[in-house]
């Protein structure tokens, strides 16, 4: 019907002078865009079916391409925009539920570029990073009150409950092998094996092929307990309970069947082409008791060897549920901000459920604080952790280290164009299709992982050094180094942060 015609998001401009109808792009265009006139030898675009994922663009030998915006739009109106209108008329036209992918994209604040970092001068005198040693390991666990000693004056090691060690203070987030590809898992794990840190495997179990890289793996465990069986618990170093994330609150993971396919059937442990959805809740956890449970369960069967992560939402108790985890036995608490991304999530959800990591970190850090049992877990934030600065910032507010995940995809090429779900992921990623995932080349992706996590590290120790302060230990929870800048004094308050010039 007419009322259901939306005019494409993006235009597809093509300079007809430069152009050579090469077909490269026609041959790149996962999504059917572009096409080929034989007998007027001109290409020709399909502008309705266009994400914006800019590889016809990347991949035109002569730059005859380019997507804009297109300016036309309906009547202006502040309240009714163009985004407003078309979701109303999918949604007539569908009775359908709007999906979306790769986070809140809503000009909310983000609080990380309202607060600025402090730099030392003359009395405290900063440390040159180049000439004097600055620490950014760190450790992630539940931390004995006071440190014990042998008779020679050693420190005591054994009975320490364990730990994850990392070089740095950034992980890669959970992504499940299904929503992302085989070579993409690969990038993140041979990355995290080189830097000394970890990656997540996301709730889609562990391929067996990548159990070699599992003392720098986190495997997780969902609702749905894909993947999840003894071998699998034994492989990586760390476990994760994935109760909440931030993309979606309150809501379960769906993969659709067309995902699941091959190796990824066989890793998930269910029917090839059958939807994997995951359960909003946990069934077998509906209180703080149930969850120590599950954390005891394990613990128990991996001989208390590894440590235990809960994973929640930032929402607005988070600082309570935060109190009870830290006492359920689990020894990191990783929260994940509404700004976090996922192959998909409901639009409503993403756009209008969840707090700031900001603001949920601060408020967690200070309520554990207070209650005295900050050292019985470590805080792993994540949510839009974009540079090397919203980390030292993260820190400052009280995090013992960050998961980052969009940030890692777009090392590897992603270009945000959200149709992630489509499972036609042009530049190898959240894709299947064999074709597709054979862009990705997981020998340049690591390396590519590895060059970011790097500068940053040495951005870190430059902000470090810039305040005087020579390891991540001493930069945790040192709010005296961060001021904001307009921001109000409620928001100053629950940051625990002094105002710009104070």
């Amino acid at each position: 019907m007419p009322i259901d015609f939306l005019y494409p998001e993006y235009e597809v401009i093509r300079n007809p002078q430069r152009c050579i109808a090469c077909r490269v792009c026609e041959r790149q265009c996962a999504n059917e865009v572009h096409s080929y006139d034989q007998e007027l030898n001109l290409m020709k675009s399909d502008e309705s079916k266009c994400v914006n994922c800019h590889r016809c663009v990347a991949l035109c030998p002569t730059r005859a391409l380019k997507i804009v915006k297109t300016d036309h739009t309906f009547k202006t109106n502040a309240n009714w925009t163009n985004e407003v209108i078309g979701e109303i008329y999918r949604q007539a036209g569908t009775g359908g539920m709007l999906l979306s992918s790769m986070g809140n994209p809503k000009p909310y604040p983000v609080y990380w570029d309202k607060i600025l970092i402090n730099a030392s001068q003359v009395t405290n005198p900063s440390i040159d990073p180049l000439r004097e040693p600055m620490e950014t390991r760190t450790f992630l666990g539940k931390r004995p009150e006071k440190p014990e000693r042998n008779l020679d004056g050693t420190l005591k090691t054994e009975n320490l409950p364990p730990n994850l060690e990392l070089s740095v203070p950034v992980m890669f987030s959970a992504m499940s092998y299904g929503s992302i590809s085989y070579n993409a898992h690969e990038s993140l794990a041979r990355a995290a094996q080189e830097l000394g840190i970890y990656y997540n495997t996301g709730e889609g179990g562990l391929h067996e092929d990548f159990y070699r890289y599992g003392a720098n793996t986190i495997v997780q465990v969902a609702s749905g307990r894909f993947g999840v069986h003894k071998d699998y618990l034994e492989a990586g170093a760390a476990i994760e309970i994935k109760i909440g994330q931030g993309a979606k609150p309150g809501i379960g993971g769906h993969l659709p069947g067309a995902k699941i396919v091959g190796d990824v059937s066989r890793t998930r442990m269910i029917p090839e082409g059958s939807d994997a959805i995951s359960p909003a809740p946990h069934h077998d956890i509906y209180s703080i008791e149930d969850l120590r449970q599950l954390v005891y369960s394990l613990k128990e069967a991996t001989d208390y060897k590894k440590p235990v992560i809960v994973k929640i939402a930032a929402v607005h108790n988070v600082a309570a549920i935060a109190s009870g985890i830290a006492r359920s036995g689990a020894d990191i608490i990783a929260i994940d901000g509404y700004r976090g991304g996922t192959g998909a999530a409901p639009t409503r959800i993403r756009d209008n459920v969840g707090i700031p990591i900001e603001l949920a970190l601060a408020a967690v850090d200070e309520r554990l604080r207070q209650e005295k049992i900050r050292n019985n877990v470590s805080l792993v934030v994540g949510g839009s952790i974009r540079n090397s600065a919203d980390i030292v910032k993260a820190i400052a507010l009280g995090a013992d280290a960050v998961y980052i995940a969009t940030a890692a995809l777009l090392a590897l090429g992603c270009h945000l164009c959200r149709s992630c779900q489509t499972g036609k992921c042009n530049w190898g990623i959240a894709t299947q299709r064999p074709d597709l995932v054979k862009r990705l080349n997981p020998d340049i992706g690591y390396k590519r992982l590895v060059n970011l996590v790097s500068a940053w590290q040495h951005e870190i120790k430059e902000m470090m050094g810039g305040m005087g302060i020579n390891s991540i230990e001493a930069l945790k929870g040192n709010r005296l180094m961060l001021r904001g800048i307009g921001l109000n004094e409620k928001e100053l308050e629950i940051l625990g942060i002094k105002h710009a010039g104070e």
